[in-house]
């Protein structure tokens, strides 16, 4: 009971700095406040920034506790996404493809069901055509 209240607060305290992150307009403020929230929620920026959807999918396999791993990957999905409107092509199509991916595990694997988060697999559809 514990670990789901700390996990809950958690989600709550990130997605409260994501919003705070979002309403910065400068795109260099943004991109250090996503670096930032990276290196406090999900884990080294340095990793997951160049790490392919494999490497990603084995680091997040590491952990044990099943909700804290879709809490995470649900997080690093956030960031992908919200990262993706910070950069040019290539590395957005990469970026909302990754963000696609991890959103999708969650979906399948997690047991809360997210309009928002169907609504933002959509808008990557959208954006870069059929995920593969």
């Amino acid at each position: 009971m514990l670990q789901r209240d700390y996990i809950q607060r958690l989600i709550r305290e990130f997605m409260a700095a994501l919003e705070r992150m979002l309403e910065k307009k400068e795109v260099e403020v943004r991109r250090e406040k996503i670096k930032e929230l990276y290196n406090q929620y999900v884990g080294p920026y340095a990793f997951y920034s160049i790490a392919t959807i494999e490497d990603v999918m084995k680091a997040m396999a590491g952990i044990e506790d099943e909700e804290k791993r879709l809490s995470k990957m649900d997080m690093l999905a956030e960031l992908y996404y919200h990262e993706a409107d910070t950069v040019g092509q290539p590395t957005r199509d990469e970026l909302l493809n990754k963000a696609f991916m991890l959103f999708d595990y969650v979906e399948t694997h997690g047991d809360t069901f997210s309009i928002e988060r169907r609504n933002k697999m959509a808008q990557i559809k959208q954006k870069i055509g059929d995920v593969s």
